[in-house]
C-alpha cells in the first residue's frame, strides 16, 4: 500500500513539532489568584491548597516580588476579612482588605496588573454572595453593594473589576458605577459561566467563604446546562462585560470553546482549586507526573479557546514557558 498522506511527518523532531504548533501560549496570558488577609507577619498555608497561601499585608510584597520574577505580571486578589456581618459591608469599605491591598502592591509593584473579584461571599455571615431575604438572596438589592465595591477597588487602585456573584445585571450595575465615578477605562471581566460545581471546595476553605446554610445553586448555574451558559454571556456582553470567564476550567472547555467561537470578546477560563487539589493529591502520593499534568490542563484550555489562563499553577507554567517545555 502507498502511502501519500503521512502526518507522522510533522512530528519527527522537537523543532519541527514546534514549527508546526497550533496552540501558542505566553507568559502575559497568566492570572495567579492571591488570598491577603488581615494582620502581620502571616504567610498561612492553606490546608486543602497544599503550597498556596493567606498572606498578611506585609507579606504580600515577598509573594509579588517572587511572582514577577517568575514572569506572571497579573494578580487576581481575593481578601479574607477580620469581621463579618449580614450586609458584607467589609466588601466595600474604604479600608477593607482588598482595598488596602491594593494600595501597598500598587506602590510596591506599579507595573503590575492587578484584578479584583467582586462578590459578597468572603465578608457576608452567612457565607452566600448577597442580601439576605430570608433564606434567598435579594438579587437587585446584591447589585447597590457590588457596584458599590467595585467602585471602592476602582478607587484603590484596581486595574480590572471582575465580578463572581452571579446575580443578573451586575455587570450593568457596576459599568454605570464605574462610569459615573470616572472610570471609564477599567475593564470588567465577568464569571459570566459560572456553574455550581463541587470544584469550589477547597477554595471556600481558603476563603472562608462556604455558605452557613444552603448551596448556590439558585443562582450560580446548573453543571448540566450548556445554552444557559451562552445566554448568560451573551447577557453580559451586552451589559458591558470586556471579557468573558468560563469557572471551572478543566470538566467545562466545551463551555471555553463554545462561547469563544460565538463572542468578539476575549474569554478566560479559571482553573480552579479543587482542579488544583486534585493534582496535588495525586502527585503527592506518585500516581500522575505533577508537571506533565499541570502543562497538559494549560494546554487543554488554550487549545479549546482560552486567552486568558487564571490558575494557581501560574508560576510552574511560566517556568515550564520560559523552558520551552510548553507554549
Amino acid at each position: 500500500m502507498e502511502l501519500i498522506k503521512r502526518p507522522r511527518r510533522l512530528r519527527g523532531s522537537a523543532n519541527l513539532r514546534k514549527m508546526v504548533r497550533e496552540t501558542r501560549m505566553d507568559k502575559s496570558s497568566l492570572i495567579y489568584p492571591l488570598f491577603v488577609m488581615e494582620g502581620n507577619g502571616i504567610q498561612e498555608e492553606i490546608p486543602s491548597m497544599e503550597g498556596q497561601y493567606r498572606y498578611s499585608l506585609d507579606r504580600l510584597p515577598y509573594k509579588l516580588e517572587q511572582l514577577e520574577k517568575a514572569g506572571v505580571n497579573s494578580i487576581m486578589l481575593f481578601g479574607i476579612p477580620a469581621h463579618k456581618d449580614e450586609v458584607g459591608s467589609g466588601a466595600y469599605a474604604q479600608d477593607g482588605i482588598v482595598q488596602k491591598a491594593l494600595r501597598e502592591a500598587k506602590s510596591r509593584f506599579p507595573e503590575m496588573y492587578y484584578v479584583t473579584d467582586v462578590c459578597m461571599c468572603e465578608y457576608t455571615s452567612h457565607g452566600h454572595c448577597g442580601v439576605l431575604c430570608g433564606h434567598d438572596v435579594d438579587n437587585d438589592k446584591t447589585l447597590e453593594l457590588l457596584a458599590k465595591t467595585a467602585l471602592s477597588h476602582a478607587q484603590a487602585g484596581s486595574d480590572m473589576i471582575a465580578p463572581s456573584d452571579m446575580m443578573d445585571g451586575r455587570v450593568a450595575a457596576i459599568r454605570k458605577e464605574l462610569d459615573l465615578g470616572g472610570y471609564t477605562n477599567i475593564p470588567i471581566m465577568s464569571y459570566a459561566v459560572k456553574y455550581a460545581s463541587a470544584f469550589y471546595g477547597p477554595f471556600r476553605d481558603a476563603a472562608g467563604s462556604a455558605p452557613a446554610f444552603g448551596d448556590r445553586k439558585s443562582y450560580q448555574m446548573d453543571f448540566h446546562n450548556r445554552r444557559e451558559g451562552m445566554k448568560e454571556a451573551l447577557m453580559d456582553i451586552e451589559e458591558g462585560a470586556d471579557i468573558i470567564m468560563v469557572k471551572p476550567a478543566m470538566s467545562y472547555l466545551d463551555m471555553v470553546s463554545e462561547i469563544s467561537k460565538a463572542v468578539n470578546v476575549p474569554v478566560a477560563a479559571y482553573s480552579v482549586s479543587g482542579e488544583y487539589a486534585m493534582v496535588k493529591a495525586a502527585a503527592k502520593m506518585g500516581w500522575i507526573d505533577e508537571e506533565r499534568i499541570i502543562g497538559e490542563m494549560a494546554v487543554g484550555a488554550y487549545r479549546a479557546g482560552a486567552q486568558i489562563y487564571i490558575t494557581y499553577f501560574a508560576e510552574e507554567i511560566a517556568k515550564m514557558m520560559e523552558e520551552g517545555r510548553i507554549g
